[in-house]
């Protein structure tokens, strides 16, 4: 393979919903372009993406592909990402190395739930967008209908560029208005035929044609002036013009394709080869703070890895984009994260699971490395004396949570580093151990996409595993002042233990006057403040504590005791061994005994003494509440917000946009558990949704008494 210099170089995403069609569109790429001699099908499980096991399994994306295709003199590097929202961390990798994302619509469906989610991801990252039209074959294909829900939901304004003559099974030929021609095709193996425009199509073309002019003329002074002055533009006005308007995400120029049958595919690929931007020309990249990082083939070297795998028989594989300069096999650069030196070994132009060795890249491109020592998706590598980092993939906040363990508890090892290899990978999936929950706790986009993990783990690792409904990390505090003391004694033959503590707790809030007098046992209680300390809990809230000890009833050495056995009981709260919060601890009182008192003695007496009036303080229970945004189709609106009162949600929010609501609500942690199958189940897998944590809200009573019921049996006394 010849080495492309940044100008020839084209890097394009493939987006959109599932069933879109993207793998066989990228089928047919690569077929024009010679890198294959003849296409796959997702059927025979043979294309160049969809190529692992578990894609043959399940007919779908589930990872993010990279192969090319070479064309006029030109490479482009096509990024095959998935459809379904379960696997978006592979959509995000691809949008920060790719310089222009297709946006395939399914002539079926239209502007889809899955459309609206990439095109939002699209906007987030700032990609142009190019569309494609696909599967105008299909019996159901529907291009007016398809046209117009893009018009009315789409961010980025659609511009026809071509419309078919017919659509359905005999769909084989199309308008172009920016050639002004039609293209008739002769069989399935994308061979056309340029012909005049029918008269009966021609008013239809002048009038989307003029329209095509008008918006290339709208983002350049002087082409608008000459489609003022003459109503016209050639070809290679028009294609500067939607340049324009393509970088600055002005308009969608809309394409139409039949990847099945290889209709479309030509003309597709030599529009993004003449018009879309190449890495020199696209939005530049970006580095931690925040400065442009243009793709300069005369720079230092460097390299992003947007990608990491490991395969049998190969190891680790990084998948990089060169942001800098030239690299070249067997180049030493510095990965600035870890200090450590990196040797590039060899390096790759990859056709999905076949991979070209060449010699050197430059700055632009897409390829892959194998067997780096300690590189990671984000890592930046650096050589020739630069420092650059490039700013990382920013991956969505996880949706689907569970606790995992192996059946066999002598696996428990092996499954975590399992466990760390998949976040080596994936880095959507989050893995840790909660101290607090005492559970290891699995996180995710959605349930298939653990379940992608555990079919892994099991099929392929032997290791049996279970997911199960996690735990909830509630929060405890108080409603109101309470007292209470407490006598901790005990004679065992030797040297005794005697601590007696008396304390008052009342709710703690920001800006709360320092204690003075409180009523205990119905006479009041002047307190003298003789020593305050105040901690910011790592779980959130805070402890304040107070002594108020006068005369000597306690020993200032016993006090740091006291603390830690009231600090024990947050750490284990009274109600449900969930973290406890936000409360004031005054101790005013208590007894020492002058052989038997010790730190022991005193921990075990504060423990205890603040736990009875922890009961006796109006106790409440706490949870997670989270802000959750759901996109759903309008006649699934009603089941959807049905399923969400029944889990205590509180709406707050609706929007509606051509067929595609959107809905924002409240709803308690321990109600969203497996909520993504049950949204899918709800709506045929057409809606989507997004969680993020929002604060800590007192549980209702019943739901109260409920988790003190569960906590009663297991809470022992010391």
């Amino acid at each position: 393979m010849k080495t492309y210099q940044t100008s020839e170089i084209k890097n394009i995403v493939l987006v959109g919903g599932a069933g879109s069609g993207k793998t066989t569109l990228a089928e047919a790429l690569a077929y024009e372009g010679k890198v294959i001699d003849r296409r796959g099908s997702i059927e025979n499980d043979n294309t160049l993406s969809d190529n692992s096991d578990l894609e043959h399994i399940y007919k779908r994306s589930i990872y993010p592909t990279l192969l090319y295709t070479e064309f006029m003199n030109r490479k482009l590097n096509i990024i095959d990402a998935p459809g379904s929202d379960d696997f978006c961390g592979g959509v995000f990798s691809a949008f920060k190395v790719a310089d222009v994302a297709v946006m395939v619509f399914n002539a079926q469906t239209g502007f889809d739930v899955g459309s609206e989610i990439q095109s939002r991801y699209a906007m987030a990252t700032k990609k142009p967008l190019i569309g494609a039209v696909n599967q105008l074959d299909h019996d159901k294909a529907n291009w007016e209908q398809t046209i117009e829900s893009i018009q009315s939901q789409s961010r980025v304004k659609p511009v026809l560029v071509q419309y078919p003559v017919s659509v359905g099974a005999t769909f084989d030929s199309f308008i172009d208005l920016l050639l002004m021609k039609m293209y008739r095709f002769k069989d399935e193996n994308g061979t056309r035929e340029e012909l005049e425009i029918p008269a009966s199509e021609m008013d239809r073309a002048m009038e989307l044609h003029g329209e095509l002019l008008e918006a290339a003329a709208e983002n350049d002074e002087v082409l608008m002036n000459k489609y003022f002055e003459t109503g016209e533009l050639t070809p290679d006005e028009i294609r500067k013009g939607m340049r324009l308007g393509i970088t600055n995400r002005d308009f969608m120029p809309i394409f139409c394709v039949s990847g099945k049958k290889d209709i479309g595919t030509k003309r597709l690929m030599e529009f993004i080869i003449n018009v879309a931007p190449n890495p020199a020309e696209a939005v530049p990249m970006t580095d931690v703070e925040g400065n442009d990082v243009k793709a300069d083939p005369a720079a230092a070297p460097s390299l992003f890895v947007f990608k990491s795998s490991i395969e049998s028989h190969v190891g680790e594989v990084s998948y990089f984009r060169v942001t800098t300069g030239k690299i070249t096999e067997g180049m030493e650069l510095i990965n600035p994260r870890t200090g450590n030196k990196e040797k590039l070994s060899q390096i790759f132009a990859v056709a999905g699971k076949n991979r070209v060795k060449v010699s050197e890249m430059m700055a632009g491109e897409l390829g892959c490395t194998v067997k780096l020592k300690g590189t990671r998706t984000n890592d930046t590598l650096v050589g020739g004396g630069s420092n650059v980092q490039i700013s990382p993939i920013v991956f969505p906040e996880p949706r689907y949570r569970a606790a995992v363990r192996a059946l066999n508890q002598a696996d428990e090892e092996k499954l975590g580093d399992l466990l760390n290899k998949a976040k080596y990978e994936d880095p959507t999936i989050l893995v840790e151990y909660s101290k607090e929950l005492k559970q290891t706790i699995i996180q995710g986009q959605g349930e298939h996409h653990l379940n992608i993990l555990k079919y892994q783990i099991t099929n392929y690792n032997k290791i049996d595993i279970e997911f199960f409904a996690p735990k909830i990390p509630y929060r405890e505090t108080i409603t109101k002042v309470a007292a209470a003391d407490y006598r901790h004694k005990k004679q065992s033959g030797g040297a005794g233990q005697f601590g007696e503590v008396h304390l008052v707790i009342e709710p703690y809030y920001e800006g709360m006057p320092e204690p003075s007098k409180y009523k205990v046992g119905g006479r009041d209680l002047i307190v003298n403040i003789k020593n305050k300390e105040e901690y910011t809990l790592d779980w959130g809230g805070k402890l304040q504590y107070y002594s108020s000890i006068v005369g000597g009833a306690i020993d200032a050495r016993f006090m740091p005791a006291i603390l830690k056995g009231i600090m024990e009981k947050m750490d284990e709260g009274p109600l449900t061994g969930s973290y406890a919060r936000d409360i004031r601890v005054v101790v005013y009182d208590g007894k020492m005994h002058p052989v038997d008192s010790n730190e022991i003695s005193f921990k075990l007496a504060g423990r205890n003494a603040f736990k009875e009036a922890f009961k006796a303080a109006g106790p409440k229970i706490m949870e997670p509440i989270y802000s959750v945004e759901i996109l759903v189709p309008t006649d699934k609106m009603g089941d959807v917000m049905s399923d969400l009162q029944n889990r205590r949600a509180m709406i707050e929010g609706m929007s509606s946009e051509s067929g595609v609501d959107r809905l924002t609500a409240r709803v308690p942690l321990a109600e969203l558990y497996r909520y993504s199958t049950t949204l899918s189940s709800l709506t045929n897998g057409r809606a989507t949704y997004t969680m993020k944590f929002l604060s800590y809200e007192q549980v209702p009573s019943d739901v109260q008494d409920k988790l003190l019921k569960a906590y009663a049996d297991t809470d022992k006394d010391e």
